[in-house]
């Protein structure tokens, strides 16, 4: 174990390099860290020149993705043993300052329940390839349930018919994306051939996954309108397993809630061998997403839909550099 006595620069970049293998919407990676020796102090900022205006027009989907890095290194800094205290949105008046961590609080908490995910940090990675159709165990629902509890968000696993019906929203998505042009575009600036060049951020076509030829698994396909030459088809399973996470309210606090309650349901997937996809074009058109909410209840403001599932791997994708993305200051 590290203890406060060693959290160097060293140490530092070593737990942002952990923390910025977080999702993020179109892998743009819209975040920035500042660290201040002095205060022992970590600053999650927002990278607003990596928003999706189109797309997330509210930046939501961008607090999610910066609410996933930060429970990234709440990880990291719990398996190295140091206690942290977290603070979400700490400047008001600064919207783009999101988070705080300071390290070796005395008497701070040791989040023990997190370190135990650290080493899926980097095994987890999106797959956009067919899974099984083996339903997971119930008490592996109950404990992903469990685990976005303790973010402070609700994980729900669709039945039908309201899976039917988030599935049918999903399609209607697909079909007002291929119709909007500045969309299309926004999505074609975020993908990347690898074949002309090494990427840093972005969607690069190694991680398209096979176009769909069979199958009911709701999928945003990257290709867009541009066909992919020598592109596999493949059949995807017919009973996807979804499931959604929400929030009682709907503000940027709650959003990051969301992502770091995203983040933690993920770890804890890939670690007991569950892989997992995102399905955010229903999310993304402000008719659509309310529909998506449990029409039982109809309470809760839903973040993310959760597709899991036995499976392959995806393929990792480029990150930015630590030294892009971090400044340490005296």
């Amino acid at each position: 174990m590290l203890t406060h006595s060693t959290l160097d620069d060293t140490a530092v970049r070593s737990l942002v390099a952990e923390a910025v293998t977080a999702p993020s919407m179109h892998n743009a990676q819209p975040w920035l860290f500042e660290y201040s020796r002095a205060s022992r102090t970590m600053v999650l900022l927002a990278d607003l020149d990596r928003a999706l205006p189109l797309a997330d027009p509210t930046t939501r989907e961008l607090h999610l993705g910066c609410g996933a890095a930060l429970l990234n290194l709440r990880v990291a800094a719990a398996h190295v043993g140091h206690r942290t205290v977290t603070t979400l949105l700490p400047a008001p008046r600064t919207p783009t300052l999101l988070a705080s961590v300071r390290f070796d609080v005395p008497h701070g908490p040791l989040e023990v329940g997190l370190s135990g995910l650290h080493d899926a940090i980097r095994a987890r990675h999106t797959s956009r390839l067919p899974f099984t159709e083996r339903r997971i165990p119930d008490g592996l629902r109950a404990a992903l349930v469990d685990a976005a509890a303790g973010e402070g968000a609700a994980l729900a696993f669709l039945t039908t018919p309201h899976r039917e019906a988030v599935l049918d929203l999903i399609l209607h998505a697909e079909g007002y994306d291929r119709m909007d042009d500045g969309r299309e575009v926004e999505q074609r600036g975020w993908t990347r051939d690898t074949s002309a060049a090494s990427p840093a951020d972005g969607i690069p076509e190694s991680a398209f996954g096979p176009a769909k030829r069979g199958g009911a698994a709701p999928l945003r396909d990257f290709a867009g309108r541009r066909p992919i030459p020598g592109r596999p088809y493949a059949d995807f399973e017919q009973s996807p397993q979804l499931a959604s996470l929400s929030t009682t309210h709907d503000a940027p606090a709650d959003w990051l809630r969301a992502g770091q309650a995203l983040q933690r349901v993920l770890l804890l997937a890939t670690r007991q061998g569950l892989a997992s996809s995102f399905a955010t074009q229903p999310l993304e058109w402000p008719d659509l997403r309310w529909l998506l909410r449990d029409p039982r209840s109809g309470a809760g403001h839903v973040q993310m839909i959760l597709r899991l599932g036995y499976g392959p791997d995806g393929p990792s994708t480029p990150r930015r550099p630590v030294d892009e993305v971090l400044t340490i200051t005296p």
